[in-house]
């Protein structure tokens, strides 16, 4: 297939790469400088073009702003679609406004698919993602074969905006299992234990989780370059409190990880690692899980 892809970041290059390995013709478009593993693809000046050029066309974007701005800005992707293409936007977004984006592709004769990621930047390399969708089913179905060349579990939630609600759900439970990791590393480092051994003897056992693996190693080697940023994960438990809040509903765990990671962008640490949120933490404790 021809696929368009927009937004060659920490994600969307290797996810990109993945594609072109399957055997696609990939049509991309990045602020960025075009990555050696791309150089085969084709480069294009404006969105429109990459719409115009392209069966589907996917994104992978920071924010609900950068979306909108490439859909439906001066030579977005909308005056490029033609009837029967397939928009799908992979980037972690509002649920409320990925609805409103969907019915005004699916008012120029385009199907539209919101299809988050969660695995990070090891997971985008080894095509090992996990991918939620929303949208209509047979979209889905004639999305399926790219979605299997970026990820592993793939689920159809439910309609538009449905992919995009599992996501901010997946970014709560992340950011609350982060801090617990945090929290139970320094709590033992700070009581004189190894917090190495204690990570590996947790790994046997029920405490065991792909954040104490991962991020625990992070903390204690002191690994903190991204991955997947603080500041992007900021953004989703923004997302996840307004959608409370206009709801009803408290998320009182999820505010008070939300406010260990502005702790973390208030010290300038908001480019670092998710896993980084242990930093906020050890300042309190005025102790380091493993000091460097």
């Amino acid at each position: 297939m021809k696929i368009g892809f927009i937004g060659l970041g920490i994600m969307g290059a290797p996810m990109a790469q993945n594609l072109m390995q399957a055997g696609h013709e990939m049509i991309v478009r990045t602020r960025r400088k075009v990555p050696d593993a791309l150089k085969g693809a084709t480069l294009c000046k404006t969105n429109a073009e990459v719409a115009r050029a392209a069966e589907v066309v996917i994104l992978m974007l920071p924010d609900t702003p950068d979306v909108e701005q490439v859909l439906f800005g001066e030579d977005g992707v909308a005056s490029g679609l033609s009837q029967g293409k397939l928009v799908i936007d992979m980037s972690s977004i509002a649920p409320i406004e990925t609805k409103r984006f969907a019915a005004k592709i699916n008012e120029l004769g385009c199907d539209y698919l919101d299809a988050p990621v969660s695995g990070g930047e090891v997971g985008a390399k080894a095509a090992s993602l996990t991918i939620m969708v929303g949208g209509p089913e047979a979209a889905f179905e004639r999305a399926k074969p790219l979605f299997e060349a970026m990820g592993k579990n793939i689920t159809l939630v439910g309609g538009n905006g449905d992919g995009q609600t599992t996501k901010v759900a997946n970014q709560i439970i992340v950011a609350l299992n982060i801090a617990a990791v945090g929290e139970a590393l320094l709590f033992a480092s700070k009581a004189g234990a190894d917090p190495a051994k204690v990570r590996q003897a947790l790994m046997g056992g029920f405490a065991a989780s792909r954040i104490l693996e991962v991020h625990g190693e992070r903390m204690i080697k002191r690994t903190f370059n991204p991955g997947f940023r603080i500041a992007l994960h900021q953004k989703d438990l923004s997302l996840a409190l307004a959608g409370a809040k206009s709801m009803g509903v408290a998320l009182p765990q999820t505010a008070s990880a939300a406010q260990l990671m502005q702790s973390c962008a208030a010290h300038g640490w908001d480019q670092l690692d998710h896993s980084a949120l242990v930093k906020a933490l050890e300042q309190m404790a005025a102790h380091e899980v493993a000091p460097g």
